[in-house]
């Protein structure tokens, strides 16, 4: 009696489908919400699909430095670029070398294009000069400025404490204090005193008859200056020296400056980034130097806070523009605070150019030009009609070869476009996935894998049903064998796309990413889809039966005798059993 019950055991063990199909059905419909609530109906579209901005950039070499223009100095170009647009949010932004001078930027239309292309032109080198004068950006009769001209919030700070700015009566919008972490009672800081702010003066010992021609030569600039004009903001520090005294205009044209030598290299910065303090309710931003950078940066702050305004601050510039130039009261060191009137925007934008400003080279824009999504569009309109050919041909192969059980293929094909296109809207806004062409590619290609895994099922279901057996434990007979299968093939499938991944650049990436997403969806489908509805299929009456349109006719599959049958022939017959 114990051999009738082991020939049962195959057949029992179907498991429960029910849950496998609602875990899926809710993943489904939890991914489809999110797409909606997400505001992401659709996915991001690369710069071919969507069309954008590609800006050519060629590379300036400083006077006595044409042999700085070589590949290293180029590709670090590359990467800080590439950094420096991603950390804007901007997805499928692609930034390569073109020859041995010009850099390409394809930047995709998008609600960030404006501003990374704005950023990526701007691509001097980042230094930080300590202010010996500022005036307002007009020109002016003589060299000094008033105490009228741009000044800043400030920050008291001592050993003991941390400090946090508190503008002054008069302090502008744009002014920007630092603090170094330390606590401390926070006081606005006294008006310079006097009409005038300090005269540059090239040494603090007495000058020689150079230095005066220098400073003369530098305060006559510094009075005509005009930083209302942008084509006189360009103009005001270019081929400038970091060792060299420099006029140089803010960024907004607004104010003008006198800046001392550069004290520190942006290259020195390990890391900034903008904060929100909910204790003062104020947008900051938190950078960090290097070990070299900090010691660098702890001296020159060191002698700046000795100073009375506007020498105690210290300019931030960048492609000639001062970005941003707060005030310095007290020593800072290997981290320091910038707060004052930022927005969220604003603080942002200077955390990126503090990260990602240093460039080993200077580049000049030779031209943008507008890309258009004409082209892309139309090879994926025609990769798209090609596509559904293709499938309507696999479709008419499975329902003449497979019959009933092509609805069972068609049902998992379904499953599995609804989870790659839900998961690729919601990886745009996620971790700015852009859709492009070779993408789509990719997609296209992981319907023949889905279609391959499930093929290879039913092909092991058949082969149990050729044996003799009932479809109900040819079902559940035929899963580890296919499963070993099924894992063994996405496994090379998705190996391939990994090390495909790694060593590419570019559009290529987004074909290896779609073509291992769709691997691993794969998996997940197979076991959570098409096997429990096969389960479920093999409960009815139409395909238990072996009917002609089930694709699981035994006649037609040339079944054999049942095995256990014959075997009970061909064993020796017990008396007390007959």
């Amino acid at each position: 009696m114990a051999a009738p019950k082991k020939s049962r055991g195959p057949a029992g063990g179907q498991g429960r489908p029910g849950r496998s199909l609602a875990l899926i059905l809710i993943a489904m419909v939890a991914l489809t919400g999110g797409m909606f609530l997400a505001d992401q109906p659709t996915p991001r579209l690369g710069i071919d699909l969507a069309g954008g901005t590609s800006i050519t950039l060629e590379a300036k070499s400083e006077p006595g430095q044409e042999s700085a223009i070589n590949k290293t100095n180029m590709d670090t170009a590359v990467e800080i670029m590439n950094r420096r647009v991603n950390g804007l949010g901007v997805s499928e932004a692609e930034v390569q070398t073109q020859g041995d001078r010009n850099i390409i930027v394809n930047i995709p239309k998008g609600t960030n294009s404006a501003q990374a292309r704005e950023q990526v032109g701007t691509t001097a080198k980042l230094y930080f000069r300590p202010v010996l004068t500022v005036a307002q950006g007009t020109p002016t009769p003589t060299p000094s400025a008033s105490s009228s001209g741009k000044p800043s919030p400030s920050a008291s700070g001592s050993d003991k404490g941390k400090a946090s700015a508190t503008p002054s009566a008069s302090a502008s919008t744009q002014g920007r204090a630092v603090t170094d972490g330390l606590k401390a009672d926070t006081t606005p800081s006294p008006k310079a005193s006097g009409s005038a702010a300090a005269a540059p003066s090239p040494s603090a010992s007495a000058p020689s008859a150079a230095d005066e021609a220098a400073a003369a030569k530098l305060q006559k600039q510094f009075a005509a200056l005009d930083c209302s004009k942008k084509a006189s903001r360009a103009k005001a520090a270019l081929g400038a020296k970091p060792t060299a005294m420099v006029v140089a205009c803010s960024s907004e044209g607004d104010a003008k400056y006198v800046l001392g030598p550069a004290e520190v290299s942006g290259t020195e910065v390990d890391n900034a980034k903008a904060n929100f303090d909910q204790s003062r309710g104020m947008w900051i931003v938190n950078m960090e130097f290097s070990k070299k950078g900090s010691k660098q940066f702890q001296t020159i702050t060191k002698k700046l806070s000795a100073q009375q305004p506007p020498q105690n601050q210290f300019a931030i510039v960048l492609d000639g523009d001062v970005v941003s130039a707060p005030q310095v009261n007290t020593t800072l060191s290997g981290s320091a605070e910038i707060s004052g009137s930022f927005t969220q925007q604003s603080a942002e934008d200077l955390a990126n150019v503090l990260s990602y400003g240093a460039l080993p080279l200077s580049f000049k824009e030779q031209g943008a030009t507008t890309v258009t999504a004409a082209l892309g569009g139309e090879q994926l309109q025609a990769g798209l009609i090609a596509g559904a050919i293709g499938l309507f041909l696999v479709v008419i192969y499975l329902v003449a070869y497979y019959r009933g059980l092509a609805l069972i293929a068609l049902l998992s094909l379904l499953a599995s476009g609804i989870l790659t296109y839900t998961i690729m809207a919601l990886l745009g806004p996620a971790i700015g996935f852009a859709l492009n062409l070779p993408a789509v590619c990719g997609a296209i290609v992981a319907i023949g894998i889905t279609a391959d895994s499930f093929i290879v099922y039913f092909e092991r279901i058949r082969d149990e049903i050729r044996e003799g057996r009932t479809l109900r434990p040819a079902v559940e007979r035929a899963w580890p064998r296919a499963r070993r299968t099924i894992l063994v093939s996405d496994f090379v499938s998705f190996l391939a796309a990994a090390v495909l991944f790694v060593v590419t650049v570019g559009k290529v990436q987004g074909f290896a990413f779609t073509l291992g997403l769709t691997t691993l969806l794969d998996v997940v489908v197979v076991f959570l889809f098409t096997k429990p509805v096969m389960t479920l299929m093999a409960r009815t009456k139409f395909f238990s039966s072996g009917h002609p349109w089930s694709g699981l006719d035994p006649k037609r599959l040339g079944a054999k005798p049942p095995l256990r049958r014959s075997r009970r022939v061909n064993a020796p017959t017990d008396p007390k059993e007959a």
